[in-house]
């Protein structure tokens, strides 16, 4: 059954409502998350991310990048952890490629397995049970990575990480999906596409480059970056109608990955950067990524 959006009267964010039990949550992520993301080109799955692994990996380069200069350049032996981490590739590059000290939780127990096979230290367990984690806070880096849109409660995680795994001057790496852009609010109205991107009790919260950053900033952090990705619902005011058609959508995402490799290979990758950032500014953008510190460090 469609739930319907509403603003947050709190914090501003869009949000189901009601907002799903956290039994329901829980039980879809330790059985159906991945399973169900496989209908999807972009999806989770193991398989997919090793395919494409060079476009997963120059994601993980480029968030390498920001924290090494926020860092001015010392992230030698840094401990980076990873909150809901999937099939834990982030981790393994950061550990393998950077040299990184790495952990994480992941809620899956196909993910944790996996993780724990590669001799990553990590935790099974839900993230909306952070409160009880008890670990020092000890880690440089905490990565949310398509995670704050799955919480029930997106500000008390936020808050715990500063609370219970984040250095005072450690960064919390943040990204979610750009939901509500204006590229999809056009495609939606002109193909009559019924809020594709609204999905119970998958994602639970909506966020704009400016929602979020609201929302971290009255959490109690500093934000130092942010970007969005490459704008994919572009395709769709192209004439590509990929939401229900998968083949579509993943020529669509073959594109977008030559365009981001021409880029770089050619060195232009300030360029690209420049780019999403512009994006953001104007709220354009798949996905949106904030780099913030707790406050007052």
């Amino acid at each position: 059954m469609m739930k319907k959006v509403i603003k947050d009267k709190q914090y501003d964010f869009l949000r189901l409502d009601p907002i799903p039990t956290k039994k329901d949550v829980d039980e879809y992520y330790k059985k159906e998350f991945y399973a169900a993301n496989s209908n999807f080109f972009n999806n989770s799955s193991l398989e997919v991310q090793k395919k494409q692994s060079d476009f997963f990996n120059s994601r993980w380069e480029n968030i390498y990048d920001y924290c090494k200069k926020k860092f001015n350049g010392d992230i030698k032996g840094k401990k980076i952890f990873d909150i809901g981490f999937g099939f834990a590739q982030s981790l393994l590059y950061y550990r393998d490629k950077k040299d990184l000290r790495v952990s994480g939780i992941e809620p899956s127990t196909e993910g944790f397995n996996y993780a724990k096979s590669k001799g990553i230290e990590c935790f099974n367990q839900g993230i909306d049970d952070l409160k009880e984690f008890d670990v020092s806070a000890d880690s440089d880096i905490v990565m949310l990575l398509n995670v704050l849109e799955h919480l029930r409660n997106p500000a008390l995680t936020l808050n715990l990480i500063k609370e219970k795994l984040l250095k005072k001057n450690g960064i919390l790496v943040v990204e979610v999906p750009n939901d509500f852009n204006h590229f999809q609010q056009v495609a939606n109205k002109e193909f009559n596409l019924e809020e594709w991107w609204v999905v119970s009790p998958n994602h639970i919260n909506y966020f704009s480059p400016e929602s979020l950053m609201n929302l971290m900033r009255r959490c109690d952090y500093e934000i130092f970056e942010y970007h969005t990705s490459f704008p994919l619902e572009i395709f769709l005011l192209f004439g590509e109608n990929y939401i229900n058609n998968r083949e579509i959508g993943t020529k669509c995402h073959e594109k977008r990955v030559k365009f981001e490799k021409l880029m770089l290979k050619h060195g232009k990758k300030d360029v690209l950067n420049q780019l999403y950032k512009s994006l953001a500014s104007i709220g354009l953008g798949r996905s949106l990524t904030v780099y913030a510190t707790p406050k007052n460090v």
